[in-house]
């Protein structure tokens, strides 16, 4: 992708405070989007995440890489909210071409190596609540903008691809969160078709965001200094990569080919030719279709892993 073709295109990135979130804001701003930046982590106050990230620093990071960003602190839970969310890109904007849902807040309510029966009810109900209703309540408000004008993307965030071994993701409900959210993107599919929309969803890899450099006690330039601690670390990739996935996609002229499809960063980057920041191309799912599972089938990059 060369120069700003994405100028004049207005985008909504919900949940865009940190990670994948704030990369894909980014990216679409290199590529000249106006980009709303939504998230409950302000300069003001921290979410229950009680990270330092802010959408203010996303804002600002998007109009420093060529776009214009614009922060809106919104709980995507408060119907209100995102209802005067929507309204407000209305009444500036006139128009949404592009909707990221990336809302997720729910790393520490999911409970590895518990059961379901296990797993505390309450936190295992919030986390569906942050995970899924947040992207039900987004669609439901910011999708009428959208179909005003022909040919509206649809992003649906999410961990792992549909059909990658059928692949179980380590917690009941982490893995029925991450697994609703692609159900999500294919029903989206059908029901945009008539106005000329794409959704899918889409995954990054193993990702270097910034809670995971912290949980392996490392920065972005020792990062492979925790690959002692988890050899499955030496194919991550940064933020940025996943960022350039979406932002490629909100690009292509023919992106409805990709209608209801199951993508990821590594599969993309096949296709579209960018790179993750250092220039490399990381294949988290043929690395682990051959390394883990010893099984290439599913993986993304082969069309016909695609679902």
């Amino acid at each position: 992708m060369t120069g700003q073709p994405l100028t004049g295109t207005v985008a909504l990135v919900a949940g865009a405070t940190r990670g994948a979130g704030r990369a894909m804001a980014v990216q679409l701003g290199a590529a000249g989007a106006t980009v709303y930046a939504t998230g409950r982590t302000t300069r003001e106050r921290r979410s229950e995440m009680n990270r330092p990230e802010t959408i203010e620093d996303t804002a600002d990071r998007v109009t420093a890489a060529g776009g214009t960003g614009i922060a809106v602190p919104t709980d995507h839970l408060d119907q209100d909210q995102v209802r005067a969310l929507v309204e407000r890109i209305e009444r500036e904007q006139g128009r949404l071409d592009v909707l990221v849902n990336d809302i997720w807040g729910a790393d520490h309510l999911a409970a590895w190596g518990e059961k379901a029966w296990e797993h505390d009810l309450d936190d295992g109900l919030r986390l569906m609540r942050l995970a899924v209703d947040t992207h039900l309540i987004t669609s439901h408000y910011a999708l009428p903008l959208l179909v005003r004008r022909p040919g509206g993307l649809v992003v649906e965030v999410t961990d792992g691809t549909a059909d990658f071994n059928g692949a179980y993701r380590g917690s009941f409900y982490y893995d029925l969160a991450k697994t609703s959210v692609i159900r999500m993107a294919r029903a989206l599919s059908e029901e945009l078709k008539e106005h000329g929309g794409t959704a899918v969803s889409i995954t990054p890899g193993f990702l270097r965001s910034e809670e995971m450099l912290d949980h392996f006690g490392v920065t972005e330039a020792d990062w492979r200094d925790a690959i002692a601690k988890d050899p499955h670390f030496c194919v991550s990739e940064t933020p940025v990569f996943v960022g350039r996935a979406v932002a490629a996609l909100a690009a292509d002229p023919d992106r409805a080919r990709w209608n209801g499809r199951s993508l990821s960063s590594g599969g993309l980057a096949k296709v579209y030719g960018f790179t993750d920041a250092d220039g490399t191309r990381p294949d988290m799912e043929g690395y682990f279709g051959d390394v883990v599972f010893g099984d290439r089938k599913g993986r993304a990059g082969d069309d016909s892993g695609y679902r």
